[in-house]
């Protein structure tokens, strides 16, 4: 069954945004990665801060005193980090169902904190007996031991989470590498037969018989331009020595192409090879051969799917462009003569031999014939031909030449 090119990008479509996804959900599992050390981070900071506490100087209490606000209200602040923190942990609320969890802890901390500050108030602040300010040393040292049990079992249960959450997060990453290797090596694929439709229909004369076309476009388009019979498959249209449309085969392929060529310029050049002709053979038939077969395969290395080319007489090979401007046809069919003029053929007895062409080049009208236009640039590469070689020429030349 052949696949659409239209779901197939469609589908491309959705994989990159779910690629895209996937990239945006590893930066925010890199963010909450960095937010679990933070909690840790945050939890040895304020046993830090709960140590100091413990350590204030009560020579000074008007000091004291208000170093001990300002811890207090530090250890709450960190706390409602925590909190915060807590917020963005997508994982522990969705998959892990943890949060509650951490969150009672919390609570239960900032209770503990609570009873610390108290203590130490009490300790540094309300009591002046030395009696009772032993208690109260014992009480807070007590409460010290407390609440630093209970940030060490906060940041054990952390360490937990966080392995846990490691466990999920490499698991999920393996089951999606695994998905995106499937797809990548799938739309690989896909492209890969999609490209080589595409060369299908651009080498419209090319081994049609042995391909078989991957996507319904490409086969929807194969058959608009009517290819089931082509020139290569019946042998009364191609040129024996060359292997490219005879005459006859470049009107066959022409009325096969032009309903393909939209609203481009279609240019008719006729090239005859430069002293080359059938009364006065130059070279041995081996040679002479060789030297058609060369410029047939040099002018195919121009050819585009929309293009004709053929072999019309025993020298002389008419083409037949189809480009988006005059300029840019003129500038091919320049290209062309240029390619074949770099040839050198060795011949016998004479060495490296130099092969040019000289050519009459014409856009065809639209309601001009194949026929008239081809007899047009015939016109040309008389006149051409007439004032020297090695050269193409167009109508234009030839009105200049009249005046």
């Amino acid at each position: 069954m052949k696949q659409s090119i239209k779901k197939i990008f469609q589908n491309l479509n959705t994989y990159l945004f779910f690629v895209l996804f996937i990239a945006f959900t590893a930066l925010l599992l890199s963010f909450e990665q960095s937010l679990s050390y933070d909690k840790i981070d945050n939890l040895h900071k304020q046993k830090k801060i709960i140590t100091t506490l413990t350590k204030l100087n009560k020579e000074d209490l008007a000091l004291a005193l208000i170093q001990f606000n300002g811890k207090s209200i530090q250890l709450h602040q960190e706390i409602d980090k925590l909190r915060l923190l807590e917020k963005y942990a997508f994982i522990d609320k969705i998959f892990l169902n943890n949060s509650q969890e951490y969150l009672q802890d919390l609570e239960q901390l900032s209770k503990l904190t609570d009873n610390f500050n108290e203590a130490a108030k009490e300790y540094y602040v309300d009591i002046k007996d030395e009696e009772l300010e032993k208690k109260a040393k014992e009480k807070l040292d007590k409460s010290l031991e407390t609440i630093n049990h209970y940030i060490d079992s906060i940041i054990i249960k952390t360490v937990s989470y966080n392995e846990t959450k490691f466990h999920f997060i490499k698991n999920a990453i393996f089951v999606i590498f695994l998905l995106i290797l499937l797809a990548t090596f799938y739309y690989r694929k896909v492209l890969k037969a999609i490209y080589k439709d595409i060369e299908f229909l651009y080498h419209v004369d090319k081994n049609r018989k042995t391909y078989n076309i991957f996507s319904q476009e490409a086969d929807a388009i194969s058959l608009r331009m009517k290819r089931k019979t082509v020139s290569t498959d019946n042998p009364d249209m191609i040129d024996p020595i060359t292997n490219i449309n005879n005459y006859k085969g470049m009107l066959h392929s022409y009325e096969l192409k032009k309903n393909v060529k939209d609203s481009n310029f279609t240019a008719v050049t006729v090239l005859e090879i430069d002293n080359f002709s059938k009364s006065k053979r130059k070279y041995p038939e081996d040679v002479t051969q060789a030297i058609l077969k060369k410029i047939a395969y040099t002018i195919s290395l121009h050819e585009q799917p929309v293009d004709v080319i053929a072999r019309t007489d025993y020298n002389q090979f008419t083409i037949i462009f189809s480009r988006s401007s005059k300029e840019q046809a003129f500038k091919d069919i320049e290209l062309v003569r240029e390619s074949i003029a770099e040839l050198k053929f060795h011949i016998p007895n004479q060495g490296l031999t130099q092969i040019t062409v000289s050519g009459g080049f014409i856009i065809k009208p639209s309601n001009t014939s194949l026929e008239e236009a081809i007899k047009q640039a015939k016109e040309i590469l008389r006149y051409v031909q007439s004032v020297g070689t090695n050269k193409i020429l167009q109508s234009r030349d030839l009105a200049q030449k009249n005046i």
